[in-house]
């Protein structure tokens, strides 16, 4: 699998605002399916699941069991990933840009 199917399924994952909202729900402790169907009454639990292997697909949660739970973790690494190649080397030209823009204003009789 190439790098480049990888960031399309994460990207597609992400695309959604209930699989963000999973996500979120995910970001401080992991969960059980059960509590993260809860958490979305306007839909049927089949529907969060599709979301679940949606996002287990994309390597973004890591699903345990434990009896007969099924614990789901939030795995970070791919969307660090994605920062490090999409937003790091943007962000670090603006604080490049910005840095430069500081030291001309504060040059006397500046430019």
């Amino acid at each position: 699998m190439s790098s480049e199917d990888d960031s399309e399924r994460i990207f597609k994952a992400l695309a959604d605002r209930r699989r963000r909202r999973i996500l979120d729900l995910l970001k401080d402790s992991p969960k059980t399916t059960g509590k993260l169907c809860e958490e979305f009454p306007e839909i049927d639990r089949c529907t969060v699941m599709q979301h679940m292997r949606v996002l287990e697909a994309a390597d973004l949660i890591i699903v345990q069991r434990k009896g007969r739970e099924r614990w789901n973790h939030l795995n970070a690494l791919p969307i660090k990933e994605i920062y490090d190649r999409w937003i790091g080397d943007y962000a670090e030209n603006a604080v490049n840009i910005l840095s430069r823009l500081k030291s001309d204003l504060e040059v006397p009789g500046g430019t």
